[in-house]
């Protein structure tokens, strides 16, 4: 059985989520303490800022509750304080889940990419740790190649839903290429963190990064290749930028229309793209009388956000019905597997009664025993060594009213109905 089982944003609390965090230093420990510790035999842990899944296989559901108990034994964590936020998925509920989760449809920003990515380093860490076995590792695969094909097919992840994602789509459509550009970040939050790493991704040329507390702006400066600078230089810098996104918690605006007129006869009147995300104001309104000024705020992105999160939701529509077909795909192959499989174990039966028996009948006939009587007791052996099995099931099953192993049993060794209707025979 597969089974993906966790906790993410919509069911625990941040608080939750932090105590059953898996980071990288951790996560091979972790692997094989559930492969070798408790006996799992395929695992990988996907664990970000808002989830912590396990997938694994194991043969019988009780095999569930021991990864349980392990979780919350290597995090500390008494099982009943977990029960409330966990979530549980087996076989095709796993296999749905994990193509959701890889396509970005169970994330906290609808169609986000960066999940797969994690995904992908989740795979990476268990193969690795050697705990990936052929289930998981055609899982795994099968999950990446949704993500693709839905990113194709669909326009889950063509439109802004964020407001830092925005303002650079914003500026893509105004200059086009990024990379022989200048872009100058005010403010060193989240939001422009996330604004570095999407012109980051977009190729821009040079960024300087202006912040009031130097050291952050030194931080964010060497993650993301970037100039610091301290906030009370901006009007040295300002005519450097053709792109300013601005987002502080200042109480009074930071750029004023004078210092922008300077900036722009600095230029030569080439245009800067400007997006104020703050609130209240950076960046005075009167900016935006400015020729060659191009001046956002963050309600126009909203707007655009709004109407960019409607197309995702149609995406997702589509999204959701290649899943379904992607994961039956799946779960064809996993029963195909385990058919074969079953089929195997039977032919070894099989063949280990069929050696036993001819052992014993070659033995007899070296004891001079007639040939005919050893035939007759070997065919005798092999009828009552096969069929004990399968008779000794049936019986259970009679006994207990289980219906269905009887038709299953006139399916699986094709026996006639009884004419008399016992009730067991096909219908």
């Amino acid at each position: 059985m597969l089974f993906a089982l966790g906790i993410n944003h919509r069911t625990a609390p941040v608080e939750v989520r932090e105590r059953l965090s898996v980071d990288d230093v951790q996560l091979g420990e972790a692997l094989d303490s559930l492969h070798s510790g408790v006996k799992i035999p395929e695992a990988a842990i996907l664990s970000t800022c808002n989830r912590t899944e396990i997938y694994f296989r194991e043969n019988g559901q009780e095999g569930e509750e021991r990864v349980l108990d392990w979780l919350g034994g290597f995090h500390g964590i008494r099982r009943s304080e977990l029960d409330a936020y966990l979530y549980r998925h087996r076989d095709n509920e796993a296999v749905m889940h994990t193509l959701r989760v890889a396509c970005g449809l169970d994330s906290m920003i609808l169609g986000e990419p960066q999940i797969l990515g994690q995904m992908k380093s989740a795979y990476q860490h268990a193969h690795e740790a050697g705990t990936l076995g052929l289930s998981l590792e055609r899982l795994f695969q099968h999950a990446f190649a949704t993500a693709k094909d839905v990113r194709t097919s669909t326009a889950i992840g063509a439109s802004a839903v964020s407001v830092a994602f925005a303002a650079v789509s914003l500026a893509r459509q105004i200059f086009g290429d990024l990379k022989p550009l200048t872009a100058l970040v005010i403010g060193a939050g989240e939001t422009i963190e996330l604004a570095l790493r999407h012109l980051a991704g977009h190729g821009i040329g040079h960024v300087i990064v202006a912040n009031r507390t130097v050291e952050r702006a030194h931080t964010l400066g060497d993650r993301f290749n970037a100039e610091p600078i301290p906030l009370n230089a901006l009007p040295d810098y300002l005519h450097r930028a053709d792109i300013v996104i601005s987002s502080t918690a200042a109480p009074l605006p930071i750029l004023g229309k004078g210092a922008v007129e300077r900036a722009i006869r600095k230029r030569r009147h080439r245009p800067i793209f400007m997006v104020d995300i703050a609130v209240p104001r950076d960046i005075e309104p009167e900016v935006a009388e400015l020729e060659d000024i191009y001046l956002y705020t963050v309600d126009d992105l909203q707007q655009v956000i709004n109407e960019n999160m409607a197309s995702r939701q149609a995406a997702a529509e589509q999204a959701e019905q290649i899943i379904a077909t992607r994961a039956d795909e799946f779960m064809c192959w996993l029963r195909a597997r385990d058919s074969v499989e079953s089929i195997r174990r039977l032919r070894e039966q099989a063949e280990t009664i069929q050696h036993e028996a001819l052992g014993r009948a070659e033995s007899l006939l070296r004891a001079g025993r007639p040939p005919e009587e050893v035939l007759r007791q070997l065919a005798h052996t092999l009828t009552n060594k096969l069929m004990h099995a399968p008779c000794k099931s049936l019986n259970i099953a009679a006994h207990e009213g289980d219906d269905h192993l009887f038709r299953a049993a006139h399916r699986l060794f094709r026996l006639p109905d009884d004419e008399g209707g016992n009730g067991h025979g096909t219908p």
